[in-house]
């Protein structure tokens, strides 16, 4: 089978989701595709783990979110980029000074395949699964969007890289999430009291709102700085 027809348009699509001429959404992805960005919804997330969950439910579904990331990140990292080589465009010869970067970023050398997709995506599966909400749901997948986004916007990653990256992490997390499961059912008494104001899975539908906030709030922080740093360079 031929690749490479797929490889050019990959380069294609690239060259044109990459970067911008504004300043503004220079500085929100680059604050976006920043993991310290995003801690304190990874600590709401914990907390309402923590909060829902006797002990060592908590910790199981604690330990289970490592797995997920663990196992997403060495196939992306560990395994995929130093068997396939294949460059980053902002490290490929054939396009390199085409692509736009920010900050001077460029990232390593190699970007099949990408772990901040196969991450995000993983995270956001498992912890879609394991609370049940709508809501919520979209606001996880916004932002492993966004944060998958934000790396063929910087040219750190091909459009493919991403796809291959998302793949990884959805099925991490699905597989994980079926461990959790059976786990679950295997060690611990799973009946909860359910309401109207419980999840299915039986979280606080009051405690999601928590992550709803925090969400909005990091967005408009985001937003805000990004016009900072816009205006103070004119």
């Amino acid at each position: 089978m031929d690749i490479q027809p797929y490889i050019a348009l990959d380069k294609e699509l690239l060259l044109k989701w990459n970067g911008s001429d504004s300043l503004f959404w220079d500085g929100f992805m680059w604050i976006t595709t920043n993991t310290l960005t995003w801690i304190p919804l990874a600590i709401a997330l914990l907390y309402i783990i923590i909060k829902n969950n006797k002990i060592k439910e908590a910790l199981l579904a604690i330990v289970m979110i490592a797995l997920v990331v663990t196992i997403a990140d060495q196939i992306a990292s560990g395994f995929c980029k130093p068997f396939f080589e294949r460059f980053r465009p902002t490290q490929d010869p054939d396009i390199m000074y085409q692509v736009d970067i920010v900050n001077g970023y460029r990232a390593g050398r190699y970007g099949f395949m990408s772990s901040h997709a196969a991450n995000s995506f993983g995270l956001a599966l498992f912890m879609a699964l394991l609370i049940r909400s709508w809501s919520l749901t979209f606001i996880l997948f916004t932002w492993a969007t966004l944060h998958a986004y934000s790396r063929i916007y910087l040219g750190v990653h091909y459009p493919g890289d991403i796809l291959f990256g998302t793949l990884v992490g959805l099925t991490s997390g699905g597989g994980i999430y079926l461990l959790y499961k059976y786990l679950m059912a295997k060690f611990f008494n799973c009946s909860r009291f359910i309401s109207n104001q419980y999840t299915t899975s039986g979280y606080l539908i009051s405690d999601i709102r928590l992550i709803h906030t925090i969400f909005i709030l990091t967005i408009f922080a985001i937003i805000l700085i990004s016009i900072l740093i816009s205006k103070s360079i004119y």
